[in-house]
């Protein structure tokens, strides 16, 4: 048996995927091909292949530069109230009162022998105690601490701590008290008035 040297002839079959437009279908697309139009894009293209020539630039004449804008002033910032009071000193007459026994000192805190740990926590009770009860002035005595020419490490700290955040809500001011009341071991301590 001969083989033919010709590849065989495969007829196409038809795709799946295509199929024929209905009668339907094929107006509603003559009827949208009729309404567009075609872009230009034959004119577009002409355009940019056409050479553009630019006459030669003209020299530019300096300009005074126009006067600056005057800006806006920004608005003003809304005086917020302070989160945190600011310390007031104890004015002349309140110490002079508190020195010869005219005002009284309502309560006393004695630190003496402390830790800073332990005197930092007794002060803290001890001021919400005086501000909750309604005290207006106190003594926290710190003691001198005058141990190998050194001054206290109370006498040092209780001042930075009453000046602290922390306390700001619970004293208006502080200042080393008079000698009859300890002197430079001891502090007046003036208490915030409660809110209610």
């Amino acid at each position: 048996m001969k083989r033919s040297s010709r590849p065989p002839v495969l007829e196409p079959r038809p795709s799946p995927r295509r199929r024929a437009l209905s009668e339907e279908e094929r107006e509603l697309w003559d009827s949208v091909a009729r309404q567009v139009k075609p872009l230009k894009k034959h004119r577009a293209a002409k355009a940019q292949t056409t050479v553009r020539t630019e006459p030669p630039p003209v020299p530019q004449v300096a300009r005074p530069a126009p006067p600056p804008r005057p800006m806006a002033a920004p608005p003003a910032p809304r005086a917020a109230k302070p989160a945190i009071p600011p310390l007031a000193p104890l004015g002349k007459r309140e110490r002079t009162k508190l020195s010869r026994g005219r005002s009284e000192i309502e309560a006393r805190l004695d630190l003496h022998g402390m830790t800073q740990t332990r005197a930092h926590r007794a002060l803290t009770g001890f001021l919400h105690r005086a501000h909750d009860d309604g005290l207006t002035f106190v003594l926290v005595i710190t003691g001198k601490g005058r141990s190998g020419g050194e001054s206290g490490v109370l006498r040092r700290q209780v001042p930075e701590w009453l000046s602290l955040p922390e306390f700001r809500s619970l004293v208006v001011g502080f200042e080393e008290a008079a000698i009859c009341h300890g002197g430079e071991g001891a502090l007046y301590v003036r208490i915030r008035r409660a809110r209610y």
